[in-house]
């Protein structure tokens, strides 16, 4: 409408040139390609990760991204769905081919637990329509350039959804993860240069981590996780614990101490002769007899010492003494609430005939006319009365208090 061309349309335009002239090159690279990726980079090697540090990988990310996928619903009020991801190796080229408008870096550093940082890949659509809801819109305000207020959105609905994430991490490898407060940038890929696509990456190639993004019906589209290989092997090596899965050699053990042998028991010592029979002390003489009296004098139970004994003396309790300490025991509850409740009367009804109900219906009671209604206090039947009216409200006449 204002004469410019869309990016779409100058792909379009691109690659209808290429399929109808004599270049014969294939298809058409996205508009700023050749700036982009240099022209000639070869593509990346998957097999700097192997399959089983994809899949932890992958499992780490879907358990981390469900768990922001909960934070970002509270944020939004929306309905949040992120899909199983998927993890392959690439570089700026092939993140070019995905994303060749403008979109948003998130960048996330860890600070405890794990070192070094990912980024979040986003749409620029989808930020505004992300940060419109925050702000307590329908998402429909997407018009106008991305501005700091939306960075900031951004930035704070990430630090609480990978906040979260890092927490789910945290019981995932049991131990504390945290990060610093993410930082969100708006970033033509297709300008980047080559020392700028590095940063923070130290390698050319990296892990993309692609999930499909679904809030409500206003966002169904992809976003980006991209770690730096060292990043993501250090994050496999602690999620794994430190052991070695599927084909890998196992690491050699420890050679096992030597057991020492056991020192010989000396042999016993040949049996001695047992000893002679001792002497007769009484030198043939009948022994002693035993002391006559029950007790050697010395043991003899002592008497008990002579105490004045005495039965116990209560005063008696007048009718207003006790009269007297009742008002002051119930007057520490004078205060406490009660709730009181008046019962017309009970039935039972099944369920096919409650959810009969309408405006109008008739429910007959257990109880008869006139008969006295019941008084609850806390749940408990203390007294009957009848139903009075007073001006404009109901009451309740007391005529009978029940005793237990």
């Amino acid at each position: 409408m204002d004469g410019m061309l869309s990016q779409d349309e100058i792909n379009a335009l691109l690659n209808g040139m290429d399929l109808s002239g004599d270049s014969g090159g294939g298809d058409a690279p996205a508009a700023g390609g050749d700036s982009a990726g240099g022209g000639g980079k070869p593509a990346p090697d998957q097999s700097l990760l192997s399959d089983i540090e994809k899949d932890a990988i992958g499992e780490i990310a879907n358990i981390s991204m469900g768990t922001s996928a909960t934070t970002l619903f509270s944020l939004v009020n929306q309905k949040v769905n992120i899909t199983t991801p998927r993890v392959s190796l690439a570089n700026w080229d092939t993140v070019l081919a995905d994303y060749p408008a403008p979109c948003v870096f998130v960048e996330i550093q860890y600070t405890i637990g794990l070192t070094g940082s990912n980024i979040l890949i986003l749409n620029e659509r989808d930020v505004k329509i992300i940060t419109d809801l925050m702000m307590g819109g329908d998402g429909s305000n997407t018009d106008g350039e991305l501005g700091d207020l939306h960075l900031s959105a951004i930035s704070e609905a990430m630090n609480q959804m990978m906040g979260s994430s890092a927490t789910s991490l945290s019981s995932m490898m049991e131990m504390k993860i945290d990060i610093s407060p993410p930082v969100a940038s708006l970033v033509k890929v297709n300008e980047l240069t080559d020392g700028r696509r590095q940063d923070p990456f130290t390698e050319d190639t990296f892990v993309e981590i692609e999930f499909r993004m679904q809030i409500g019906d206003l966002i169904d589209s992809t976003i980006m996780q991209l770690y730096p290989i060292p990043f993501a092997k250090s994050l496999y090596e602690k999620f794994t614990g430190g052991t070695l899965m599927g084909g890998a050699s196992e690491p050699e053990s420890a050679p096992a101490p030597a057991i020492p042998e056991p020192t010989p028991a000396p042999a016993p010592a040949a049996a001695a002769a047992p000893p002679p029979p001792p002497a007769d002390p009484y030198g043939g003489y009948p022994p002693p007899q035993p002391y006559p009296y029950p007790y050697p004098p010395q043991q003899a139970p002592q008497p008990m010492p002579q105490m004045n004994v005495q039965p116990a003396q209560f005063s008696a309790f007048t009718p207003e003494m006790a009269a007297m300490i009742g008002q002051e025991n119930i007057g520490l509850i004078m205060d406490v609430p009660l709730e009181v409740t008046v019962e017309l009367g009970r039935t039972s009804k099944t369920i096919h005939d409650i959810l009969d109900f309408a405006p109008g219906t008739i429910i007959e009671l257990e109880k008869i006319a006139g008969e006295p209604i019941d008084v609850l206090v806390n749940g408990k039947f203390v007294a009957k009365g009848e139903v009075v009216v007073i001006e404009e409200s109901f009451g309740v006449r007391i005529t009978e208090i029940i005793k237990d």
